[in-house]
């Protein structure tokens, strides 16, 4: 017998339909207008608190940042609602970022003599009690404060060239996107597709069936530790044949 020959079922699978999975696992075949609402402020708030439930490889990204000399401080918005974020290439006009996990100043960005240089994150009382904050040099420290509707890098020592060669690179991990309209996809990877349901499920069962929550709650628990734990960030694997001696 044939296969589908395909593996793109997350991409074909909107929100409304997401809802209406969560609402047959509640019991709830007859729907309204007003239960998809419901159904869409509960998955967004989850999403939400997936922010607080580890790192999401799938949210990584990367960017240079452009430097200004004597300036120290590059603030990224939420969106561009909120303001205009920092220069930046490769991607330019970034929005949304959760946190910022390591940075380098990078000299030579486009040439083979490309060199990068470890930045250390530090911490608010590290950086207050630096003495002279505008000291000019190579950038080597970084200071992330995250507001509600932005996140502020600073650097030490402040930049000391405006030079297009020389920038920080910046890894950091985005916010999850919305779940918007009903007929847009989730912004979540194949993996996470069966705890997204699971925990919408359970979500919708504390709103219209307690008596369910505590079960869908573990089967929720349950589908997101296993998509967290594949969704980690593995070392090379190496497979070892077994060797069978006859008799030993």
């Amino acid at each position: 017998m044939a296969t589908s020959g395909t593996n793109v079922f997350e991409t074909g699978f909107p929100i409304d339909e997401v809802f209406e999975e969560a609402y047959e696992r509640v019991g709830m075949r007859e729907v309204t207008g007003y239960h998809l609402t419901s159904a869409r402020r509960s998955l967004n708030i989850m999403l939400q608190e997936w922010a607080n439930r580890g790192l999401h490889y799938w949210e990584l990204a990367e960017t240079n940042i452009d430097l200004i000399e004597g300036q120290a401080e590059y603030t990224f918005f939420r969106s561009s609602s909120d303001g205009t974020s920092a220069t930046t290439t490769a991607p330019a006009s970034v929005f949304g970022i959760e946190d910022v996990l390591e940075m380098t100043f990078r000299s030579d960005r486009t040439q083979t003599t490309q060199t990068d240089s470890s930045m250390t994150k530090i911490n608010r009382s590290t950086y207050s009690a630096i003495s002279n904050k505008l000291n000019k040099g190579t950038p080597n420290q970084y200071y992330v404060q995250r507001f509600i509707d932005k996140v502020v890098v600073t650097l030490y020592p402040t930049p000391d060239s405006t030079a297009a060669t020389k920038d920080a690179h910046m890894y950091f991990v985005k916010r999850i996107q919305d779940a918007g309209v009903y007929t847009n996809t989730a912004d979540v990877p194949y993996r996470f597709v069966p705890c997204m349901v699971s925990g919408l499920s359970y979500y919708l069962a504390q709103k219209y069936k307690p008596e369910a929550v505590q079960n869908l709650k573990l089967l929720y628990e349950d589908e997101f530790q296993r998509a967290l734990t594949e969704d980690g960030s593995s070392s090379s694997t190496f497979l070892t044949p077994q060797t069978y001696y006859p008799g030993a």
